[in-house]
This record gives C-alpha cells, sequence and structure tokens, in this order.
C-alpha cells in the first residue's frame, strides 16, 4: 500500500526542506493535528494523542505499538513553542539541529523490530527520548547512545519523571553501540550513517532485527529493516525517508 498516499508520509524527500520554514513562519503544517495557538493541558493533549493514535492505526498493525503511542505523551518530550503541534505528524525542532522524529516513523520503526516485550533492544540516537520512551513500552530494557550531551541529559529527565526505568542512557558515539551489554536482540537506528555501522552488526545477536536509514546524501535515503542470518544482515523492508545524519565516527572516511 502506498503510504505517501495516506498522508502518513511525505511525497517526496524534498517536502522537509520546507519543514523547517513553514514550521517557523506560521506555526502549523495545516493538517488536522496541527494546533498551533491552541490553549495546551494534559485533557487536550490526550484528546490529541488519541486523534494521532486513530490515524496512526490505518496502517500500522502492532497492537503494542498502538498502545504505547496512546500511552506515551509525546507533549513531555517536544520544546514548549512547539506544544501545540505534539501529536502533529511531522519531526519538530528540539534544538541542536536534530529533530524529534514523525510519529509515524516512530511507530513503523518500532513495529519493524517486531518485539513481545521481553528484548533487549539498543537504540542508536536518544534525541529527544521519545522514540526510547515507545521502546520501553514495547520491549524488556533499552539501551540507548546519544553523542550530544546535552540532548541525553534532557531526555533522561524526562523519561525519569515519566518512570521509564528500562530505559539506560549514554553519551557517546552511536557508531560503537553499546559492547558491554550485547548481544541484542534488536538495534534501532535514529540518524543515517552512509553504511550500516559495523560494531552494531556484530552486537546484533544472530536472528535479531535492525531498523536503520541508510544514505549517501540527504536526498537519497532509505529506512531499512534487515535481520541478521548466519552472521550477516538480510534487507527485509524498506521506506524512502528524510533522517538527519549520523555524526561521529560515521562522517569519517
Amino acid at each position: 500500500m502506498d503510504l505517501r498516499r495516506r498522508g502518513l508520509i511525505p511525497a517526496r524527500p524534498s517536502h522537509w526542506v520546507f519543514l523547517a520554514a513553514a514550521i517557523l513562519a506560521t506555526g502549523c503544517l495545516g493538517e488536522s493535528l496541527c494546533f498551533a495557538g491552541a490553549p495546551v493541558d494534559e485533557a487536550t493533549q490526550a484528546e490529541r494523542r488519541r486523534a494521532l493514535y486513530e490515524l496512526l492505526k490505518k496502517e500500522i498493525s502492532d497492537q503494542r505499538v498502538l498502545a504505547a503511542v496512546l500511552k506515551v505523551p509525546r507533549h513531555r518530550f517536544v520544546p514548549d513553542r512547539y506544544q501545540g503541534q505534539a501529536y502533529a505528524n511531522h519531526p519538530l525542532p528540539i534544538g541542536e539541529s536534530q529533530t524529534i522524529s514523525q510519529p509515524f516513523i516512530v511507530a513503523y520503526m518500532t513495529q519493524a523490530l517486531k518485539l513481545t516485550g521481553k528484548e533487549k533492544v539498543l537504540e542508536v540516537g536518544t534525541g529527544s527520548g521519545y522514540q526510547a520512551a515507545v521502546l520501553a513500552e514495547t520491549a524488556g530494557e533499552v539501551y540507548s547512545v546519544e553523542i550530544i550531551e546535552s540532548l541525553s541529559r534532557r531526555a533522561g529527565k524526562v523519561l525519569r519523571k515519566l518512570g521509564s526505568h528500562n530505559v539506560h542512557l549514554k553519551v557517546g558515539d552511536g557508531f560503537d553501540g553499546w559492547r558491554e551489554h550485547a548481544p541484542y536482540d534488536a538495534v534501532m537506528v535514529t540518524a543515517a550513517p552512509a553504511r550500516v555501522p559495523p560494531p552494531l552488526i556484530e552486537q546484533l545477536k544472530e536472528g535479531g532485527r535492525l531498523s536503520i536509514p541508510v544514505g549517501k546524501s540527504a536526498w537519497d535515503e532509505d529506512l531499512i529493516t534487515y535481520v541478521k542470518r548466519q552472521g550477516r544482515l538480510v534487507k527485509v523492508d524498506s521506506l524512502p525517508v528524510r533522517f538527519v545524519p549520523m555524526t561521529g565516527k560515521a562522517q569519517q572516511p
């Protein structure tokens, strides 16, 4: 099924060129889940979260993932100026030239890992902490690495307030993974390298799943789901996307 026609992902990657300008200029992208200027309280945000859930369930079939989206308060991970857009189906700036991912992408990547609730998951790129919070509801233990210390600290504060005690944070280069707790049942990467970092393949269990955006440029990226079989990655699914680039060692030749 073409997800672009359903409005869950943009018609083309160049859509994102205009994203930041549209948000800053109008405070909204003109979609039904964007409420720029509306009063924001917990009851209102809960209603908006329910509306997002109703949108996502058109394409997301994993009921545990949908339940996590319905439970986790995305607005807690969004800067104050974007509270009215917290449940809009698009990414938002979180500072440090980073974004909180589009809700559909968060749900899609989580579903791609096929979690049952017992797995040990490695997340590369903590960012706002929202994806980690969703993983915390769908996996057993989550180990999340973030290269930008200020983002990791901020995410940690929010996650602690929400009681996400099964999320463990580390400041470091996600290219190297988190070897001390390997192997992992699943790995998720939320920034795009040009190739899959070898340490992440090594730290993934045989039969484990990896969800990662890969591309040599911002205009040529695919969100790929792999399964590790006989020590090698086998591609099982892909989706055209636009992610922020992975920094650190991923940018070395």
